[in-house]
């Protein structure tokens, strides 16, 4: 790998900040959020929104508690100017949601831009930008630094005439590329910026100070902007956002630290759609302030719902890892998580039930799981599954949750290596439904290939001495005994061992049976019997079902026979 050609930040940008106090600052409130999912996410999409996308995803945001929303570039294409009319005249953004539209330095452009605001009844943020950085100003604008601040005072005054009389208009300015700009630079350039607009604390202008290109550790970008935050003219009348990108796969790391450094307004996409690897995704910072205790100011409560109509939207599926969003983040197949998880969401019920709490009020404290996904509209049906990597407390899982069934601990390793076979075998997830197929094979032998013993009935006797009286078939030929025993099962067994089928029973647990199509184990099945047997020094597990608990407890004793004798 030729590393050698690359040059790390620290030799492009030296930040003048000798001491910092963003270390030893911790997050305790939402920023100011600004999705810019309609402008600069709709840049990076092979196929930009139609108006209806738009305006569904739009819609969205609204939903979601959204109060600023970056809407489109109208000077770049009649799809987006037209959107932004349509939220001029229709009164589809509430009066309490702010408008932002963005535009370079050009007044051919900022007319058009300023344009389209017009008539708009909402308050509206007209954002100017121009890369700044020295490749951008060597590379692609062929101007030296004065030359290029020059073109953005310019721009600037553009704005202040065509828009700075409009009471509803306020301004933002972002130097593309902050941070590989020179910091003596940017700052000069931000401050003639918010004197030009007249920067006040009741009219403040937005600095929002873009991390473009990710090229450097988060620490790298939380120092400039600190140093931003100290040095700024009119600080209480500036409002410092920031707009990170994930070329480093760092972005949310950026934004988190770039907040304790002074930030207080994050731009960014829902689920972090953007040119590269995307721009910062502020659903995971919402909820990583949510799983730390801070109201994110959105609502995630439904995040089916937002994934639906942002796939929907962008025509991008949302990866199955995703943090938080995907299919597949609350999801354990590994055997040590799930057997925690499990221990931890019984653990939560008992607090709950000696509380006489809701579970939903109680702090929430289950292993592997950061947040409750109830929170965000997430069952737990799917925070277990079972395939090859999976262990008890996974199959222990789906069976109480889908069947009603608690296995005892030694039927429980029992059946994990039969599970494990399975899924050896067939290389794929097993279901909760297969699960239970699977136990019932293994077990509930109800009918063996020769079927050469069979309960052929049983019945109590009345008299003085009441007796239970079974009639088997064994190889063939009929027999009935007569036991005096506290229940038919006691006394199944001791029949069979007098039929010479060496069945000692060491113990059984009754439990009730639900699931299924008709809410029980099927064919009005709603008992279920879990039977460890003996036979010589061998030792095994048989089941059986039955609509009553004698029904159950009679058939699991003919499963251990039927799997001791086949």
């Amino acid at each position: 790998m030729p590393s050698h050609r690359y040059r790390d930040v620290y030799s492009r940008v030296q930040v003048p900040l000798t001491d910092r106090d963003w270390p030893g600052k911790r997050l305790t409130h939402a920023p100011l959020w600004v999705p810019v999912d309609l402008r600069d996410g709709n840049q990076a999409l092979a196929e930009p929104m139609d108006p209806e996308r738009k305006r569904r995803f739009f819609e969205l945001m609204v939903r979601m508690g959204y109060k600023e929303i970056e809407v489109g570039y109208p000077s770049a294409s009649q799809t987006d100017y037209d959107f932004v009319r349509l939220l001029a005249g229709t009164g589809l953004a509430p009066e309490d949601v702010t408008i932002v539209v963005f535009t370079p330095a050009r007044r051919d452009l900022i007319e058009r831009t300023v344009d389209s605001i017009r008539g708009m009844p909402n308050p509206v943020v007209i954002h100017l930008y121009t890369a700044t950085a020295p490749t951008w100003r060597d590379v692609v604008l062929g101007k030296d630094r004065d030359e290029l601040r020059q073109i953005i005072l310019d721009g600037g005054r553009d704005i202040l005439e065509l828009a700075g009389a409009l009471p509803n208009v306020r301004f933002e300015f972002s130097p593309e590329v902050f941070n590989l700009t020179e910091p003596g630079y940017v700052l000069d350039i931000c401050d003639s910026m918010t004197e030009l607009w007249l920067a006040t604390p009741e009219r403040p202008v937005i600095l929002n100070l873009p991390a473009t290109v990710e090229v450097a550790t988060p620490n790298v970008y939380a120092d400039q902007i600190e140093y931003m935050h100290r040095h700024l003219d009119r600080r209480d009348s500036v409002i410092l956002s920031v707009h990170p990108h994930n070329d480093r796969g760092t972005g949310v790391a950026c934004a988190e630290l770039a907040l304790l450094a002074g930030a207080q307004r994050v731009e960014g996409c829902i689920f972090g759609n953007g040119e590269r690897t995307g721009n910062v995704d502020i659903a995971t910072l919402a909820l990583n302030l949510h799983a730390q205790g801070v109201d994110p100011m959105v609502d995630f409560s439904d995040i089916d719902e937002i994934c639906r109509t942002v796939e929907y939207c962008t025509r991008i599926p949302l990866h199955e890892r995703h943090p938080y969003a995907g299919d597949l983040v609350h999801t354990a197949f590994s055997g040590t998580h799930q057997d925690a998880i499990r221990k931890g969401f019984a653990e939560h019920r008992r607090r709950a039930e000696e509380s006489g709490v809701a579970e939903s009020e109680l702090d929430w404290r289950v292993p592997y799981l950061p947040i409750d996904p109830a929170d965000i509209g997430r069952t737990y049906d799917a925070v277990i599954r079972v395939n090859s990597q999976s262990g008890k407390g996974g199959i222990v899982h789906l069976l109480e949750t889908g069947y009603g069934i608690t296995l005892p601990r030694r039927l429980q390793i029992d059946f994990a290596r039969h599970v494990q076979h399975h899924t050896d075998t067939t290389g794929t997830e097993v279901t909760t439904a297969g699960l239970w197929s699977l136990f019932r094979r293994t077990y509930l032998t109800e009918r063996s290939t020769v079927d050469n013993v069979r309960l052929v009935g049983w019945e109590t006797t009345g008299g003085d001495t009441p007796a239970i009286r079974i009639t088997l078939t064994v190889d063939g030929h009929e027999r009935t005994s007569t036991h005096r025993a506290a229940d038919p099962i006691e006394a199944l067994g001791a029949a069979v061992n007098e039929a010479g089928i060496p069945v000692e029973i060491l113990g059984l647990v009754q439990q009730s049976l639900r699931g299924g199509d008709d809410g029980d184990g099927g064919d009005g099945e709603r008992a279920l019997c879990l039977l460890e047997y003996r036979t010589g020094t061998v030792t095994g597990w048989a089941a059986g079902c039955g609509d009553s608990a004698p029904a159950a407890g009679m058939n699991a004793v003919m499963s251990a026979v039927r799997r001791t004798r086949p």
